[in-house]
């Protein structure tokens, strides 16, 4: 499956997912990618300053990080190609509209578009407000 790439029906089929779990990110300059593993990541990433870590908040706070902000994630729960275009500055240019920042992480079936916590449901709705005007 290489996942869809026309920016219309992604949009109209993104039917975005606000996951209930808190999320922080982290970053390490010590500690290795496989001892990370450990604290259940949903994603890392290697910078050339460290490693980047998005933990759930429970894990954050056994590392004494979970006082950082805290982010929920909106999965957009479309099958986007890794070759699509468009699909990022959409969503980021509608919550951007609104003054809410877009942290997005884009894995190999799904975009995911990481926001303030405090700001996640009203995320959400622009995201369904984009939705349905493409639709």
């Amino acid at each position: 499956m290489t996942g869809e790439t026309d920016l219309v029906t992604l949009i109209s089929n993104m039917r975005p997912m606000l996951d209930p779990e808190p999320y922080v990110f982290c970053t390490f300059v010590s500690r290795s990618i496989a001892e990370l593993a450990a604290y259940d990541p949903i994603c890392l990433f290697s910078e050339t300053e460290g490693v980047t870590a998005i933990l759930p908040a429970e894990r954050a706070r056994e590392l004494g990080l979970a006082e950082a902000e805290w982010f929920r994630r909106i999965t957009l729960t479309v099958h986007s190609s890794l070759e699509a275009v468009g699909l990022t500055a959409a969503v980021a240019t509608a919550l951007a509209a609104k003054g809410i920042s877009a942290n997005v992480v884009a894995a190999f079936f799904h975009d995911h578009v990481f926001v303030p916590e405090e700001r996640a449901e009203e995320a959400l709705q622009e995201l369904r407000n984009l939705t349905d005007a493409a639709g």
